[in-house]
């Protein structure tokens, strides 16, 4: 019997590898190791991948044209593990010689010394439609090296407000989908923190977050409520499901927003009205000032 192609089958020995799968990618990513190993750690992590991948392939697939010429930007990209995960699975089998429909993935990753590994990977890889970004998040959506619209927009736990700044570049884009795992996200805790004072006198809500555990803890969920009705005032279809098991990571929360080119005038309001709750209805000129929006309230 003819032995399997060492780069492109995976290892008996490792059936949660998928078929087709670049083992030469897997060991660079150091899912695998040398000797062709997977460890508990390196499982832990391609479990998450592969399972935000399935929900990633099938927005893809609902693209025209079964997704070919799909473009992906996966924003806070740290060693590009989705994208080029995506890429392997999905973009690598469209492969014809008008390279220009056969979709592109761009990684924007602010670390230059990861950007640069990631560039050299995918060449070495013959990932030809990859293309790696030297600029934030917020930076990104003023870059010339990316296409004016973008299909789909990822971002997987981008710390802080990276998660919003990923938000406003697929609004920009007019992202037909995101797909976010928002990380830590302490914002919205200082501002919380700032004005306890003021909220304590004002509203009983407040009890929610007098302690400062109870700060932090509370201002990590709020933002994701928040975000959530900001994609529906702004026409996108939400939906919040977990991304793994608890036992694999904290940072759980998966967000998946279609375009509907329909704004939610009852999300708009709501959130408003959250906001001033909350005492932070500066967020209106900032996190959540997306062209337009704020006409939802008139």
């Amino acid at each position: 019997m003819t032995p399997s192609p060492k780069n492109s089958h995976p290892p008996q020995n490792h059936p949660e590898i998928r078929p087709n799968q670049s083992i030469e990618l897997l060991k660079e990513l150091h899912i695998l190791t040398r000797d062709g190993k997977l460890n508990q750690d390196s499982r832990r992590k391609l479990k998450q991948v592969y399972h935000l991948y399935q929900f990633i392939e099938k927005l893809l697939k609902e693209l025209p044209h079964g997704g070919t010429g799909a473009t992906l930007a996966d924003h806070g990209a740290g060693k590009s593990y989705l994208g080029f995960i995506v890429y392997d699975l999905f973009f690598k089998a469209f492969n014809t010689f008008n390279k220009e429909n056969n979709g592109h993935i761009y990684g924007i990753e602010t670390r230059t010394e990861l950007v640069e590994k990631s560039r050299q990977l995918a060449a070495r890889l013959g990932f030809e439609r990859m293309h790696f970004l030297n600029v934030s998040v917020a930076e990104s959506a003023q870059s010339n090296e990316l296409p004016a619209q973008i299909d789909v927009v990822t971002a997987l736990h981008a710390c802080d407000t990276a998660t919003d700044d990923a938000i406003a570049f697929g609004l920009q884009k007019q992202a037909r989908y995101m797909v976010l795992v928002p990380c830590c996200q302490a914002e919205i805790a200082r501002c919380l923190n700032a004005n306890k004072a003021l909220a304590l006198r004002r509203t009983p809500l407040a009890e929610l977050w007098r302690h400062p555990l109870h700060t932090r803890e509370f201002g990590s969920q709020i933002p994701n409520v928040m975000r959530c009705l900001y994609l529906e005032a702004c026409g996108y279809q939400v939906t919040v499901t977990e991304l793994v098991g608890w036992e694999h990571s904290m940072k759980n929360e998966l967000i998946i927003a279609k375009r509907t080119d329909k704004p939610n005038h009852a999300a708009a309001t709501r959130l408003r009205e959250l906001l001033e709750q909350f005492g932070l209805t500066a967020l209106l000129e900032t996190r959540f000032a997306h062209g337009g929006y704020n006409n939802h309230y008139e």
